[in-house]
């Protein structure tokens, strides 16, 4: 497993998550120690006097919040960035690493790989995912199963 597999895998683990029926953006908020607030504009992460509130546009279906919120998890793991005062060159390079991430994030890699048949339409159901999401990750899954890395 690559660093961001690892770190999703130790995550879950240390919040007692192992498969994908726990999976719950309000449990790991919760467990976090992380408030969400369900508005009408895109989401997003803010830093408020010290405090981290996830924003989740409550106009977009269920499945696209799961995966809003594995997004915006890269940020507050792995960010210290304000995007809005950098180069838009390096803004989409993080945006596009936060992307990367909300794929392990959302459909962890360590639970596909328990699972005994994958398909489009279990990886939807059990991970409650989009079906552009869900084929996007299981290609990028099943390219790291023809590489050897597995």
């Amino acid at each position: 497993m690559n660093r961001t597999e690892l770190f999703v895998k130790k995550l879950f683990e240390g919040l007692d998550i192992m498969y994908p029926s726990q999976l719950s953006l309000e449990y790991i908020a919760q467990s976090l120690n992380l408030s969400i607030i369900y508005w009408p504009f895109s989401s997003e992460l803010t830093l408020y006097k010290g405090i981290y509130k996830v924003f989740i546009n409550e106009n977009i279906n269920k499945y696209r919040q799961w995966q809003d919120f594995g997004h915006e998890m890269y940020h507050y793991f792995h960010d210290e960035v304000s995007y809005d005062l950098l180069k838009e060159t390096y803004a989409v390079y993080g945006e596009s690493k936060a992307n990367y991430f909300s794929y392990h994030f959302c459909v962890p890699t360590f639970m596909l790989l328990n699972m005994k048949e994958i398909s489009i339409e279990k990886v939807i159901n059990l991970f409650k995912v989009e079906y552009d999401f869900a084929y996007r990750r299981l290609k990028m899954f099943e390219s790291k199963i023809i590489d050897g890395g597995g």
